[in-house]
């Protein structure tokens, strides 16, 4: 496409031929006010009326069927040759053409064209002279409540357009409506505050291609905006919230959102995995039917997905913002069927780096260790991982059934860590990490809590009573106690427990009974997992707390008392018991699984790595110990963890090992192309009500004779059902930002600095590269200050500053307003500017 030149408020300006006016500022970073516009949307006069729109139950009638909705009219500029203004977003770009933005009489046109947004949305606040840094509540000019701004003060888009354009003085006041405030599912609509620019019906329509929201015309033709049917869900919403999104006032505000990080808040599901797999992106692709791309997406953050597929605790599920509508999209077994039906062509975009002749020692080949050696492996360090038992793979094959994971999914991961160039050493205790550390440039301590936690329960030595992990363990090697026909009393209520129950009648129990102290819903194992637990005939006791082993040398049963709580008022683990209250059960066999221990003692006491309460002292962030070049994750730094926690922690410690080791500490991996979604995801009819899809089981009364695998997996068209639900929160992020009016932020040098008045006091903000705010500051030498910054080498490149003598109230209203915008302070220039405000 040919470029065009043309002037800007006399600045010389490139756009490409087709531009509007308004496209040719923006792409030049010049700003023009409106209200209407948006850089993805079509112009407000491109869509056509409905012929009814609701807001709540009241039905609103289109009163001009052959209209058109009118734009907000701020975007008016002068061209040379023209007698009238015209409108930029309407008004194509020409060759050599003179336009003037910023003019006294432009802007009292303006200030008319405002009045209209302005009589139909409260602004008190906007005409408040104390408004800045207010955070509204309380209202230090008592301005009735109802007529105050919004939540979305300070970060809101109408506000600042009035702030650069002006209010006049003569605006009518805000008259109190009856308009409804509408509750839904993620989002509300507070129609009080909606200016009608029908930007959000335009995203529903033409961005999203959903149609849920619209507009009418009224008897004066001026846009009324609503949903297409009654009920938010029956007009066939999918919640994407994109109308939230472009809505330039508080009208659309999303709910129980917090403010920070838009990715941490957009992807939820993202932010809550501890490895942080690209979720959305990986969910997309399974209903697009490319489960070979989807793989590698979840490929470049973990390198056990199948594994993961099957036993993750899935933190991702609880956040996900589908469950706001019904239920949590099936995160993970769509990881499953990722792993399951995908190739391996993530294979051939793995690295091929150079060795770099340095050589790692990662003890233990469970989640943490597997996942240190895959990663330093890729930064082309020689890696020996030190496996105590006959075989890889830690608590995940010796803490886990194989009916929840079966060895030939452990085998091919394992497998496929090798074949990067990983050693694996088995049978090979470590007694003494120090030692091997003489020996390896860097040592990974990654040992897991393979030990059961043993209770001075009175009958503990009797025959027949086991310990959960032993059990399990030994059932993994083919050495599992023989239960035929017993009765077996399992004592505990998390998964390990419920595992052992189920295990119990597969080595050939009659009965399987489970006690616990916590009451049913309090339960620390998963729901499915008890439900399973009770189809596969597992009886329940809850509520009661073991008090003696009964039997002359051979278990024949168990005493209880009545447990009134577990934790006291404080949340610590402190059982509380009425032993008036008791029960007894017959049993030929006791397993007691009431928790896990780690083995430390390959850390020698005294020495420079230390233990506390059951772990591995470390940095937070780099998981180095005391001694230099070792570090640890997984069980033997933070006990309870899952297996994603404990692949976080190896990948974390690959990057701080790599580091230690002159690299660049950069682990991440790209396996595959990333390409950009298309925003429009179509229409669904009944989306809000499409229920969870259910992952297919084998028939309890069968599989308890057997360790196959419980769970099938989803097939094709089940696993694109349920991804089909997903919101895909994550187009939120592909929307354009709306330009903001000018700052007057200036390059941080000795140039701009040397213009400040010698003697000037106020406030000063530091930004850095990517424009964001690092310091706040009121000063009475606000030269003498930034100098000073300059000379001590501060990260920011940028600055504004504001002359005010009241400079300590000036700061403390910027950092209010910084705060209700963002929900954080700025976030510092590596010294301790926050520090004098508290």
């Amino acid at each position: 496409m040919s470029e065009i030149k043309l002037t800007i408020d006399g600045t010389e300006v490139t756009a490409a031929e087709g531009m509007t006016i308004l496209e040719a500022a923006r792409a030049a970073d010049l700003y023009i006010p409106t209200l209407c516009h948006h850089p993805d949307l079509p112009q407000m006069g491109g869509l056509e009326p409905n012929d009814v729109v609701w807001r709540g139950d009241e039905r609103i009638q289109n009163k001009q069927p052959d209209g058109q909705a009118v734009g907000c009219g701020l975007c008016v500029v002068n061209i040379e040759g023209q007698t009238e203004p015209l409108l930029s977003c309407a008004t194509l770009a020409a060759a050599g053409m003179v336009v003037v933005v910023t003019d006294p009489a432009l802007n009292e046109l303006r200030h008319e064209k405002l009045i209209p947004f302005l009589t139909i949305h409260r602004h008190a606040c906007l005409t408040c002279a104390q408004r800045r840094g207010c955070s509204r509540e309380p209202c230090s000019t008592n301005v009735p409540a109802e007529e105050r701004c919004c939540p979305k003060w300070n970060f809101c888009e109408l506000q600042a357009v009035v702030e650069f354009v002006g209010v006049l003085p003569d605006t009518p006041r805000w008259e109190p409506t009856t308009l409804p405030v509408l509750e839904s599912p993620l989002y509300t609509r507070d129609y009080s505050l909606c200016i009608n620019c029908t930007r959000c019906a335009r995203a529903c329509a033409d961005l999203r291609g959903v149609g849920a929201l619209g507009f009418v015309l009224d008897e004066a033709g001026r846009a009324v905006v609503g949903t297409t049917a009654e009920k938010l869900e029956e007009s066939g919403c999918r919640f994407c919230t994109a109308c939230v999104e472009v809505c330039p006032t508080g009208a659309l505000m999303d709910r129980d959102l917090k403010r920070g990080a838009k990715e941490d808040r957009l992807e939820p599901c993202r932010a809550a995995c501890p490895a942080g797999i690209d979720v959305p992106e990986y969910v997309r692709l399974v209903a697009q039917g490319k489960a070979d791309q989807a793989l590698a997406i979840i490929r470049e953050r973990v390198p056990l997905p199948g594994i993961l597929g099957r036993v993750c605790v899935h933190p991702c599920e609880d956040a996900c913002r589908r469950g706001e509508i019904n239920d949590p999209i099936s995160i993970c077994a769509l990881k499953r069927f990722a792993a399951d039906q995908g190739s391996d062509g993530w294979q051939a975009a793995l690295p091929s780096p150079a060795d770099t002749g340095k050589r790692v020692a990662v003890i233990g080949a469970g989640p943490a260790g597997l996942a240190a050696a895959f990663y330093l492996r890729q930064k082309g360090h020689a890696v020996t991982v030190f496996e105590a038992m006959p075989l890889a793979g830690g608590m995940m094959r010796y803490g886990i059934p194989s009916y929840r994971l079966p060895d030939v999914v452990l085998d091919k991961e394992i497998n496929d860590i090798e074949a990067t160039g990983v050693q694996i050493r088995l049978n090979q205790k470590i007694d003494d990490a120090l030692a091997l550390k003489a020996e390896y440039d860097a040592v990974f301590i990654g040992v897991g809590a393979g030990f059961s936690h043993k209770i001075p329960l009175e009958g503990r030595d009797k025959d027949g009573v086991l310990w959960g992990l032993d059990f399990l363990r030994d059932v993994r090697l083919g050495q599992g106690a023989d239960l035929t026909g017993q009765r077996v009393i399992v004592i505990g209520g998390g998964n390990v427990a419920v595992d052992v129950a189920l295990t119990a009648f597969r080595q050939g129990a009659a009965a399987v009974a489970l006690a616990c102290l916590e009451k049913r819903d309090e339960m620390p194992a998963f729901e499915w997992e008890i439900q399973g637990a009770m189809d596969e005939g597992v009886e329940l006791h809850c509520s009661w707390g073991p008090s003696l082993i009964k039997g002359d040398g051979r278990v024949s049963g168990l005493d209880f008392i009545r447990c009134t709580s577990v934790f006291d008022d404080q949340g610590v683990f402190n059982p509380a018991y009425d032993e008036s209250d008791s029960m007894s059960l017959d049993g030929d066999a006791v397993i007691l699984a009431i928790g896990q221990a780690t083995d430390l003692s390959l850390v020698p006491e005294g020495g420079p790595v230390k233990v506390e309460r059951g772990a591995i002292v470390a940095d937070e962030k780099s998981q180095a110990t005391g001694q230099n070049g070792i570090f640890v994750g997984g069980d033997a730094w933070r006990y309870p963890g899952a297996i994603i926690d404990a692949i976080a922690a190896g990948r974390r410690a690959a990057s701080a090992i790599d580091n230690y080791l002159g690299g660049d500490g950069d682990i991440e991996l790209r396996l595959t192309e990333h390409v950009t979604p298309d925003p429009n995801i179509g229409r669904i009819e009944g989306f809000a009500d499409l229920t969870r899809v259910e992952v297919p089981c084998l028939d309890p009364t069968t599989r308890v004779k057997n360790f196959d695998e419980i769970f099938t997996g989803f097939s094709q068209d089940q696993a694109q059902a349920e991804s089909g639900r997903c919101l895909q929160c994550d187009l939120r992020l592909y929307i354009a930002e709306v330009p903001t009016p000018p700052q007057a932020v200036f390059p941080l040098d000795d140039e701009h600095v040397a213009a400040i008045p010698d003697d000037a006091e106020g406030v000063y903000i530091l930004y850095n590269e990517e424009r964001e705010v690092l310091v706040i500051k009121g000063t009475a030498t606000l030269k003498d200050e930034l100098l000073a910054k300059l000379e001590s080498g501060s990260s920011a490149k940028f600055f504004e500053w504001e002359e005010d003598k009241m400079y300590s109230q000036a700061e403390s209203e910027r950092l209010q307003a910084y705060l209700s915008a963002h929900g954080q302070m700025p976030v510092g220039d590596g010294a301790d500017e926050l520090d004098d405000l508290f």
